[in-house]
Formats: structure tokens, C-alpha cells, sequence
């Protein structure tokens, strides 16, 4: 049996807990009172079906420990509402944030969970008004809502996506000024970061969602070092190999970034955060 076909819990994320935190991260779990790089971030930087995702495999190649404080489907809020993990983030030496997608924030139109982000709760007044023959009770997902607003209607949609995108930035504001110290913004996805190209969309895009890069431009000056990284076409064509998933999980785990990605996006970081370990 491979490890793809294995069954449920084939791949073990030693869930814990820091401190007085309410989130659980992927373990184990890492001695905070040693000097440390912190790993703030989504889906990818938590390392969803990958036995060793790139936190780990700087953690071995730098010999230093790297605490992963990656969430699955985590967006801002889940750690601008946590506020051990900005003060635990502040005491590393090093701090790199992955950029997280704009749509699992609760904004000025719907609200989300505050630790399971991509959760829909609710609509606000506003999102009722301009979408008045939508039943906001159907959804339980943000990007399942998101999604159909703007297939019933994308010059509406138009709006709710610039909301969502204005949020962003003054969420990043936030949580990257809670930060003092080194810090690193990643770009990791399968493409760069999207111009603002005028238009109606046909689709939500690609994952971190709604993220342009006149938006990373616009935090740039509150980090240390931009870092962007795009999967090489090795990478993509690897699908899943080296996943590790059940049989249930396996459309999930085709649109996850597989081992090859987290390699290559370890050894960029390791030559950025030695740099700033050095200095």
C-alpha cells in the first residue's frame, strides 16, 4: 500500500498548544525558551499533507528551532484575535508571515469564525441589501458564498472584492505592527502575485485569494525582506507525489503544493533567515 492510499490519520500532525493560546498547531511541540524562528501562516505553512513541511526543513537545515504556528485554512484574524502568538511571534529572532488569502476575514459584509477563519457566519446588513434574492443561511464556507456571488452576479461582486482587499491591508497593518523585530512576508503559491488588471472576474482566482501585488507593495515597508516564491513547473507536474492522504482526501490534496514546493521553499529561506541570523 503506498502512503497516498494509506487510511484516515495516515500522516500524524502532533496537534499542541502554546501557552494560553486557544489554536492548535502542528507539532511537536518546540521549546519556546530557546532562541527561535517563528512561522505564521495558512494551509501551506501548517504543511497539510506533507510529512515535512519547509518550517521543518529550515528548522534541520539551520540547526536553530522553528516554531510552526501555521492554522489549516487560517486567515489574519486568527491571529490578530490570539494575542500570544504576536507576542510570541515578537520574541523570535526571526518572524516569516505567509500571505494569507483576503477572503476568511470578517469585514464590513459577513463575518467569520474567529479561529476556524474559513467558516462563514454571518451576513452583515450591507451584503442582504446588495445581494437581496440570496439566502445567506445555505452557506457554511466562505469561499462556497464568495463563489456564488459571483457567479449570480460579478458586477456586484465587484464590490464585496475591493471590501475584502481594503480589509487586507489594514489586517496585515495590524498584525505585521504587533511584530517588533526581523520579519519576512512570503509570497509561496504556483504563480506571482497577480497585477490589478481592471475587469469582471470569472472566478475567484488562485489561492492566496484576491491578493495583488500593489497590495504586498503597500506592506512592504513594515518588513525586513520580501520573499516571493513561485513552484517550479517540477513541483506542479509532481501532483502529489509524496502526499501523504487518504483516499477520501485526495481531491483536497491535489490542490495542495506538494514536497518538491516546500523543498524549494526551504531553500530560499534558509539563505534569507541566515542572513538575518547573521546580522
Amino acid at each position: 500500500m503506498s502512503i497516498e492510499s494509506m487510511g484516515p490519520g495516515a500522516l500524524d500532525y502532533l496537534p499542541c498548544r502554546y501557552g494560553a493560546s486557544k489554536l492548535v498547531f502542528r507539532g511537536p511541540r518546540r521549546d519556546l525558551s530557546d532562541p527561535f524562528v517563528a512561522f505564521v501562516g495558512s494551509t501551506e505553512t501548517y504543511g497539510k499533507f506533507i510529512e515535512e513541511p519547509y518550517p521543518a526543513l529550515v528548522e534541520r537545515a539551520l540547526e536553530k528551532t522553528c516554531v510552526n504556528f501555521g492554522l489549516l485554512n487560517a486567515g489574519i484574524d486568527a491571529f490578530v484575535h490570539d494575542p500570544f502568538v504576536l507576542e510570541t511571534a515578537a520574541q523570535a529572532d526571526v518572524t516569516v508571515v505567509q500571505v494569507m488569502g483576503a477572503q476568511n476575514m470578517t469585514n464590513r459584509f459577513y463575518a467569520v469564525h474567529p479561529r476556524r477563519n474559513d467558516r462563514f457566519v454571518s451576513a452583515s446588513a450591507l451584503l442582504q441589501t446588495i445581494y437581496r434574492e440570496v439566502d445567506f443561511t445555505e452557506f457554511n464556507f466562505t469561499k462556497h458564498m464568495l463563489g456564488d456571488l459571483l457567479t449570480l452576479s460579478p458586477d456586484r461582486f465587484y464590490t464585496v472584492k475591493m471590501e475584502l482587499q481594503q480589509a487586507w491591508i489594514a489586517r496585515m497593518r495590524l498584525m505585521l505592527g504587533s511584530i517588533k523585530g526581523k520579519t519576512v512576508l512570503l509570497w509561496f503559491a504556483s504563480q506571482p502575485p497577480p497585477e490589478d488588471i481592471e475587469g469582471e472576474d470569472k472566478d475567484l482566482g488562485q489561492d492566496p485569494l484576491f491578493v495583488i501585488r500593489k497590495m504586498i507593495d503597500e506592506i512592504t515597508p513594515l518588513v525586513t525582506k520580501v520573499v516571493e516564491i513561485n513552484t517550479s513547473t517540477q513541483a506542479m507536474e509532481a501532483g502529489t507525489q509524496g502526499m501523504v492522504f487518504s483516499e477520501m482526501e485526495a481531491l483536497a490534496a491535489q490542490e495542495m503544493l506538494g514536497p518538491i514546493a516546500h523543498a524549494e521553499a526551504a531553500e530560499r529561506l534558509v539563505k534569507v533567515i541566515g542572513d538575518l541570523l547573521a546580522t
